[in-house]
């Protein structure tokens, strides 16, 4: 290796360190301030009203899979005559139900590269507050269309999911202004959580009011909560830490330090480079993966509760609520504890991804099968609810692995995997209508098999595939953070030997 070439590694490594020593200062100096009292700190603000978000998200698409439970079941009718006929409010088979419920994600495909898009250029909070907002709107409306026709409902549910899919992808230009390094997978953790709160309030309420006041109540109730949701995000959340006029000047150094100013850089983002890298692929691969089981589990839980174990309409949606509050819980301490595995040095950054994207897989693969063949009803809903509620492990992974790539570019990344996410919401629906046609405990079992080659498949493409560094393309925009681990120099050094080089990556 060349004389210059030694000198310009030792300079950067002098500079790693010495950078590595103030950030540590600056870190202690914020983090005793914060306590219990979330409220104290603005980040933490933006995590809960982005919590409450995501809650309404979940709570706006899962509605219909409790719903339509109501919608189509069959019911006595005296007729004046003394007559008692069968009757039900919608008579849409098993297939056309299939389509009802995928055709909100005709919808969702098409705006996830432009919710990543909008959201790093006009500011993430704008972007997120209206998705949300105008799928609250539409969901007023949906009684009406369902009763119109079939038709008016599918074209309802496509232009909600047309608004919502912009909400995940854009949440990360949120995360890339307000969400310091080493505090990126709790933030993301727990507002993600919130999606699961909303499904565990969502799947028993929707019950509830379709049993004691009608099905029409469900979409009433939602998309009532979703408008005020959306009046006050708009009102308490900013773009940026130097945009809050509410924040502390401590706090606003400290995310600065961490992250550098991002509101101020204008970003170019290297389509090329994105599509062509095997990081960004591995978080597709593992994106796929997990919305297909996400999907199954969220569209037909309540139906195969009362097509195998027969529970009525009340009990459904309490039941199927239940993986989703063993979620929530995970997701907020899986979280902490990958900050912590990065922060203390333990294990790297793509290895952090990699043990919990993995092990969430194999977790579920294994509890799926037990579901498939038990046959008593108390054993079925345990391995249900283990098998949901430790997915929570994966979401810690791939939801904030693009932050790592990329951390201006984190928004179109996720945008581009959740492209590829959504193809599971609209396959998955309709696959389980065309094979369970006849209800029985056989034909669910296939849709399981299904379900866990899909995770198997997407478990080890992550495996082979998966990056936690800031990747060179990355850099061209990003200015190389205060922040940085052991994995740093260990991954600048071996760039360095294999090509003779220096080039600077960080986990």
């Amino acid at each position: 290796m060349k004389e210059d070439q030694v000198a310009e590694i030792q300079k950067s490594t002098a500079q790693l360190v010495n950078s590595q020593s103030t950030d540590t200062v600056n870190r202690d100096n914020v983090e005793s301030d914060v306590t219990w009292k979330f409220w104290k700190t603005r980040r933490y603000i933006v995590v809960l009203m982005a919590f409450l978000g995501f809650f309404n998200v979940y709570g706006l698409r899962v509605n219909l899979s409790v719903a339509i439970v109501a919608m189509t079941e069959k019911f006595n009718v005296t007729l004046e005559n003394g007559t008692i006929i069968e009757d039900q409010h919608f008579d849409w088979d098993s297939k056309q139900q299939g389509l009802i419920l995928s055709s909100f994600f005709y919808g969702y495909i098409w705006t996830q590269l432009l919710g990543g898009y909008l959201g790093s250029k006009f500011g993430g909070h704008y972007v997120f507050g209206a998705g949300i907002g105008m799928t609250a709107f539409l969901t007023l409306l949906t009684p009406v269309a369902a009763n119109a026709s079939i038709y008016v409902m599918v074209a309802i549910r496509v232009i909600e999911g047309i608004f919502e899919g912009v909400t995940y992808p854009c949440i990360h230009a949120i995360w890339a202004r307000w969400a310091p390094v080493y505090e990126r997978s709790r933030m993301s953790s727990i507002a993600y959580a919130g999606s699961y709160a909303g499904t565990v309030i969502a799947m028993p309420l929707s019950g509830l009011l379709a049993q004691y006041w009608g099905w029409e109540s469900v979409f009433y109730v939602s998309g009532a909560i979703g408008c005020l949701w959306c009046l006050a995000w708009l009102l308490i959340v900013k773009a940026s830490p130097g945009r809050d006029p509410y924040i502390s000047e401590n706090e606003k150094r400290y995310i600065q330090s961490s992250i550098g100013d991002l509101a101020s850089q204008k970003i170019h983002h290297p389509w090329k480079s994105i599509v062509t890298s095997t990081g960004v692929w591995a978080i597709v691969a593992a994106n796929f993966a997990e919305t297909w089981g996400a999907y199954t589990y969220l569209t037909q839980l309540p139906t195969f509760l009362r097509d195998t174990l027969n529970f009525d309409l009340g009990s459904t949606g309490f039941l199927a609520a239940l993986p989703y509050l063993m979620m929530i819980c995970l997701m907020g301490l899986s979280g902490y504890a990958a900050d912590t595995l990065q922060e203390r040095q333990i294990l790297r950054t793509r290895q952090v991804r990699r043990y919990f994207i993995c092990f969430g897989f194999v977790i579920q693969i294994a509890f799926l099968m037990l579901t498939a063949y038990l046959v008593n009803p108390n054993g079925v809903v345990a391995c249900i609810v283990i098998a949901v509620g430790l997915s929570a492990l994966t979401m810690s992974g791939f939801l904030a692995n693009p932050l790592d790539l990329a951390p201006n570019h984190a928004s179109v990344i996720l945008g581009f995997s959740n492209t590829m996410g959504t193809v599971p919401g609209i396959v998955s629906p309709l696959l389980t209508g065309y094979i369970v046609t006849d209800k029985t405990k056989e034909q669910w079992r296939i849709v399981f098999f299904i379900t866990s080659g899909v995770f198997a498949t997407g478990c080890v493409l992550y495996w082979l595939l998966a990056k936690g560094e800031l990747q060179p393309w990355a850099q061209q925009t990003h200015k190389l953070s205060h922040v940085e681990n052991q994995s740093s120099k260990e991954d600048a050094n071996e760039t360095v030997t294999k090509n003779g080089s220096v080039e600077v990556n960080h986990a």
